[in-house]
């Protein structure tokens, strides 16, 4: 099994550029896990960003470890080195749906996975690593793997990690004499380090009473954030094997100005920046002259000056533009022409409430025309694959609503239509629908989750609704994972030691939680003003009531304007500075 191993890390290495490889002799060496597979772990930023980080230190080597395609110990890319042999494991993790794969790669490398376990055993060293969490699923809500990790850093990387490595680096040169020790200094010393051992969580039957602060840790623990940068953020490697083959990435900022209420990256990475021009036009610098492809990522908040400076830059490199999804209302003539000349077939743009009402529940600030306008100029540009997705469940959703989302669809077909058939060549719509999933630190973090049934009602409502429709193409999640994710989002510790069995042993995972006494449906249902939330040990400056007066305002149907930093005072982020 070893020589198949090794055999898929060379295979790995051929069809890659921008890795590095560093010898290990005299140098502090960093496992990077991503606890998914290498073709989605390499379309992820951030963990190339935190990669690049590391590597940039003289001290240090970096490599990555993914979820093996095979049942094999995990090894990483670079080395082709067992998990088991790093003292330092930073965790990248996005996605509630890799908890399981995270706790099973470090049970099936031979690790400890209970941080309370490795915690007694002597110093940190290979065997024993120090496992440090990060990602945007950490800062949103660490308490279901709040078990597993030693450390959360908290935030965004570039503005904590060069002092957290710093103090990693003293304490290898002294040969790690104390696990402890070190974790007390950083959770003291240093920015966004939350140690989840360093807390007590206090409950009265199924509610949480109070958080405590051990050994004079900071309670609640702030974020990192990053304030600007003279480089946008940017794809560090390169790899054909991969969701986007050879696609280089560049931010043109971090959080968004919108605030729609379902949305938690919108909130956590408050407050919005969008990088100067020059950082960006740097950052497609780096991508050399061979990359043709790129996606840029942030589109939604984008100044339509610096769009159309983009585009230009990108149009004179005869590069080609891709992109996940577009905000409808943020398309310009510059961009169009962008895409056209990229050849793009495939775009998409989210609506996300189906209904005029709903869109105003959410805050999306999209209109009805909004979204037809978009979709015919996108088709004219080339398009002929129309992706559009919609949430279902979404909070004071009704069957109108649902009415009406099957309506807006058959406008859009009506009105690509005419585009199509002027050109000889008809675009499909393809409808995906997503269920609903309240997040930690946003307004709907006091809503409910519509349920299993209710959403397959839904669902099957809407499949008769489209049934029969000529180019129309219908995609929908499974509402039972739906039910699993929303139950991981809200969770705490007593969740997140139900991992751990998960990743072992086949289990239904509903079964499982009751057998320990653990009521899924406690974790799904609606919230009140004053509960305390598990996440609440974060501090993401963001106020409390703001949140209850943004859900309230959802109830009632109401707006808020997007937020303008040099004034805006409303969340508690900014403070209008």
């Amino acid at each position: 099994m070893r020589a198949a191993s090794k055999q898929l890390i060379k295979t790995t290495r051929l069809s890659e550029t921008g890795a590095v490889r560093k010898k290990w002799t005299g140098k502090l060496p960093v496992a990077l896990l991503f606890p998914n597979t290498y073709k989605l772990g390499m379309s992820n930023l951030g963990m190339q960003l935190v990669y690049g980080l590391i590597n940039d230190q003289a001290d240090f080597v970096c490599e990555r470890v993914f979820l093996p395609d095979t049942p094999l110990s995990p090894r990483s890319v670079e080395s082709s080195r067992p998990l088991l042999d790093f003292p330092i494991v930073f965790c990248a993790v996005s996605f509630e749906q890799d908890y399981v794969n995270l706790v099973a790669m470090l049970a099936g490398a031979g690790i400890e996975p209970f941080a309370a376990k490795r915690g007694a055993q002597a110093g940190i060293g290979p065997g024993a690593p120090l496992v440090v969490g990060g990602g945007v699923a950490t800062f949103i809500n660490p308490e279901p793997l709040a078990p597993y990790f030693d450390m959360f850093v908290l935030g965004e990387a570039e503005s904590a990690l060069p002092a957290i490595l710093n103090r990693l680096l003293v304490h290898f040169q002294e040969g790690f004499p104390s696990r402890r020790q070190l974790l007390l200094e950083m959770a003291r010393l240093e920015q966004a380090c939350y140690v989840p051992g360093f807390y007590e969580i206090h409950y009265e039957g199924n509610r949480i009473t109070g958080i405590e602060a051990l050994f004079e840790a900071p309670n609640p623990v702030g974020k990192a954030t990053l304030k600007q940068t003279a480089v946008a953020g940017h794809s560090r490697l390169l790899t054909a094997d991969t969701e986007f083959a050879d696609l280089f990435l560049t931010e043109l900022g971090r959080g968004c100005s919108r605030g729609c209420r379902f949305c938690a990256a919108g909130f956590v990475y408050r407050p919005p920046r969008l990088w100067p021009g020059d950082a960006i036009i740097r950052a497609l610098g780096e991508k050399g002259e061979s990359t043709k492809r790129v996606g840029l990522l942030g589109m939604e908040m984008a100044k339509t000056e610096d769009l159309a400076r983009i585009a230009d830059a990108l149009l004179d490199s005869s590069c080609q533009l891709s992109f996940s999804s577009l905000r409808a209302d943020a398309i310009g003539p510059e961009l169009l022409s962008l895409l056209k000349a990229s050849g793009l077939k495939t775009a998409a743009i989210a609506p996300d409430g189906g209904s005029a009402r709903l869109r105003r529940v959410i805050n999306k600030g999209l209109g009805e025309e909004d979204l037809l306008w978009a979709a015919e100029e996108l088709v004219r540009a080339g398009v002929t694959n129309l992706k559009l997705y919609f949430m279902i469940g979404l909070p004071t959703e009704t069957e109108e609503d649902l009415q009406e989302l099957a309506a807006l669809t058959f406008k859009i077909r009506e009105r690509i239509g005419a585009v199509g058939r002027a050109r000889g060549r008809l675009a499909t719509l393809t409808v995906s629908l997503n269920s609903f999933v309240p997040k930690a630190w946003t307004p709907f973090q006091y809503s409910a989750f519509a349920g299993v049934a209710v959403l397959k009602e839904k669902i099957s409502f809407l499949r008769k609704q489209f049934a029969g429709q000529a180019n129309i193409k219908l995609n929908v999640d499974n509402p039972d994972n739906a039910f699993f994710q929303a139950v991981l989002a809200r969770g705490d510790r007593r969740v997140g030691e139900m991992l751990f069995p998960l990743a072992t042993a086949s289990r239904n995972w509903r079964q499982l939680f009751r057998e320990h006494g653990i009521i899924p449906e406690e974790y799904i249902r609606e919230r009140g003003r004053h509960e305390i939330f598990p996440w609440e040990v974060i501090d993401h400056g963001i106020r409390r009531d703001y949140l209850w007066a943004e859900y309230r305002r959802a109830q009632a149907g109401r707006v808020t304007p997007v937020c303008v930093t040099t004034s805006c005072k409303r969340c508690g982020v900014c403070h209008g500075k």
